[in-house]
């Protein structure tokens, strides 16, 4: 069974570019980001945490340095943790926060193989209720719900990482929907006053 959760509390503006959401092979949805700085990436971190309900998987790949941690530092935030205790938890595998639902921040960057998740309790977490962010996820082999969102972290020019979000079932289509909808209505406010004044 999990340890007990560990206390630990923003809302995201706009970003600067995105991609319409494109359904690619049957019931996967994706959508393509372009992040222009770390505090970008945190900031669709915070919006996917807001639009997440209990029991969604967050699943993240990308290399070293790409934001995964950062990503999910923007999770915390949006399901109402505190991002500033969120770090890699490499060492210890597992940290835990509580928030408007419960959250596990899941790293298996040093998992060598299928047979070590037991000892993790990855299972346990799977509960229906607590939100799990996994690092590193492709090494949770089997074990990685069918249902999930996937966020791939690539890197681009500069400080810049290009973002696939990929919804691979209907909770996960219902997250990335709604990540969709409020970054549509925050770049129409943002614009909004913007075409008031050029006329």
């Amino acid at each position: 069974m999990p340890s007990p959760k560990r206390l630990v509390a923003s809302s995201p503006r706009r970003s600067r570019r995105a991609t319409a959401p494109d359904v690619t092979a049957p019931g996967i949805l994706e959508w393509s980001y372009r992040s222009r700085s770390a505090a970008d990436t945190d900031r669709l971190g915070r919006l996917v945490g807001q639009c997440t309900g209990g029991g969604a998987i967050v699943a993240l790949y990308g290399e070293l340095g790409t934001g995964k941690t950062v990503f999910v530092r923007g999770v915390a935030a949006g399901l109402g943790a505190s991002p500033r205790a969120v770090s890699s938890p490499t060492f210890v595998l597992v940290h835990e926060y509580e928030g408007r639902w419960p959250l596990a921040h899941v790293d298996l960057y040093r998992v060598r193989d299928i047979a070590e998740l037991e000892h993790i309790g990855l299972s346990d977490y799977l509960d229906g209720r607590t939100v799990v962010a996994i690092e590193w996820a492709e090494k949770a082999g089997p074990e990685l719900p069918q249902d999930r969102l996937e966020v791939h972290l690539s890197y681009g020019g500069g400080v810049s990482r290009d973002i696939l979000l990929k919804a691979t079932g209907k909770g996960s289509r219902g997250v990335l929907t709604c990540v969709k909808t409020h970054r549509k209505t925050r770049r129409a406010a943002a614009v909004s006053p913007k075409t008031r004044r050029a006329r």
